[in-house]
């Protein structure tokens, strides 16, 4: 039995395959510590799976990074894996720690990153209060989308087969 409502998310005007994704700046976490670092400093370092994620914590964020980690896209291919979410810096170092994740996580509590991309959905009784839908973007090193999966509905996640075949077509 299933013990929350799904929730339809309805359509999202994001970028699609083709389209240049929009640059940002914002606290990146590691096992570490964490900094200011753009989307396209990462970029520039070769092709990048950006996956956006409701908030730390939360069996969805669990799944994801659970999945990313067994599947080791980033170790047997050219890719990297970074995460982006409404958590703070404080919130993705217990994570990173708690699932013994190698990947980094961008900090945006204000989720101006998901509204730029059109994938920012209001919580469910929470007025004023926004997280991104779940969310996959394969990217190049000039930020070209080479795929895309957004959510349309709470929860849901992506085909990770389609995603490890994109990266592969790499």
């Amino acid at each position: 039995m299933v013990d929350f409502d799904v929730v339809e998310l309805g359509k999202a005007e994001y970028p699609e395959v083709g389209e240049t994704a929009p640059d940002f700046t914002r606290p990146l976490v590691n096992e570490e510590f964490w900094e200011d670092v753009s989307l396209s400093e990462i970029t520039e370092d070769g092709p990048t799976l950006l996956v956006f994620y409701t908030m730390d914590g939360g069996f969805p964020a669990t799944y994801v990074w659970n999945e990313l980690r067994e599947r080791a896209w980033d170790e047997d291919n050219d890719v990297q894996i970074v995460g982006l979410s409404i958590s703070t810096p404080y919130e993705h170092k217990t994570l990173i720690e708690e699932r013994e994740m190698d990947f980094r996580l961008f900090s945006d509590p204000a989720n101006e990153v998901a509204e730029e991309y059109g994938i920012d959905f209001e919580m469910d009784g929470m007025a004023g209060i926004s997280e991104p839908r779940p969310a996959m973007f394969l990217l190049n090193e000039e930020r070209t989308v080479e795929y895309a999966w957004v959510a349309t509905e709470w929860p849901e996640f992506p085909e990770y087969d389609e995603v490890e075949a994109a990266i592969e077509e790499q």
